[in-house]
């Protein structure tokens, strides 16, 4: 809105409604209101304790002066955009006016998703929350004209296709009130690894949250990823799961297991760099998770 790219005729400030700012425990599960300041929601025992991956992910977005103010609400909706979305004319852009065609495709794309992307946009989602959230089966609590309805956030947020424009699947008035996380031992044992330019303020190259659980013979009972910074949307890469299960955590099998999870990426001019920082990320990230020797 500062740069004139998006220009609303109202904005609705409800940053002060109480029932929106709350962070506890309920019914086995971790419950996040929407209106929550990340850096509460990072912070707090419950979060760092058993959510290791959700609490990193908050402490590494954005910066400090960021963490304070944005809510939880927020930054699971914040624009996926892209620098051609936000610098406007000549640059045409699908998402800022459809049907326009999209600069990125065939342009400077070296920050750019390779998961995910269609024919009319390959915007990167830029949030590292989600990310972490998606890993572990969250869910948000939707209020709105209709009523209130549970929306997982696996089924928030929309692959571009061929309206990238629409990027989630709330319904027109419809707001988030809060995040629900079950609790569960391998959120427990979790971790979110962010690779950037630079230590802060920085939308990641690429970003993983996993979690990892062995049995006594050292074998993955069950394991979580999600990857960031490498596609449109937050992703999930089930199939990486299922390689790793019943299996040995070596260097070599996560390193298998990253190379899954970025099967099917579309790199374009400038951004092929990212299928291998990709499986690295995923890699490295389990390996810290299970606390295994390089």
């Amino acid at each position: 809105m500062k740069i004139g790219v998006e220009t609303p005729d109202a904005v609705v400030d409800i940053h002060r409604l109480p029932e929106l700012d709350h962070v506890g425990v309920a019914g086995g599960e971790l419950v996040i209101g929407a209106g929550t300041r990340m850096a509460r929601a990072a912070a707090h025992p419950a979060v760092m304790r058993d959510f290791p991956a959700v609490s990193q992910s908050l402490w590494r977005a954005a910066s400090q002066q960021l963490r304070n103010m944005a809510t939880i609400g927020g930054n699971l909706l914040q624009r996926t955009r892209c620098t051609y979305f936000r610098g406007g004319a000549p640059f045409p852009c699908n998402k800022r006016d459809p049907g326009s065609g999209c600069a990125a495709i065939g342009g400077r794309d070296g920050g750019h998703a390779v998961l995910g992307v269609s024919d009319d946009c390959i915007a990167t989602y830029p949030g590292d929350l989600a990310v972490a959230l998606i890993a572990f089966d969250a869910v948000v609590d939707v209020a709105g004209p209709a009523g209130a309805r549970t929306v997982p956030i696996a089924e928030l947020h929309r692959s571009p296709g061929d309206t990238p424009h629409l990027e989630h699947t709330l319904n027109p008035g419809e707001l988030i009130t809060r995040v629900r996380v079950p609790f569960s031992d391998i959120a427990r044992e979790s971790t979110f690894l962010k690779v950037r330019p630079r230590e802060s303020y920085a939308f990641a190259l690429a970003s993983a949250a996993v979690g990892v659980l062995r049995g006594f013979d050292g074998e993955v009972r069950e394991c979580r990823i999600a990857l960031g910074g490498v596609a449109t949307r937050p992703w999930r890469a089930t199939e990486a799961e299922r390689v790793l299960a019943g299996r040995p955590l070596t260097a070599e099998s996560a390193r298998e297991a990253g190379d899954v999870a970025m099967r099917g990426a579309r790199p374009g001019r400038d951004n092929a760099y990212k299928v291998e920082l990709g499986a690295r990320t995923v890699a490295e990230a389990l390996l810290r998770a299970a606390g295994s020797e390089r």
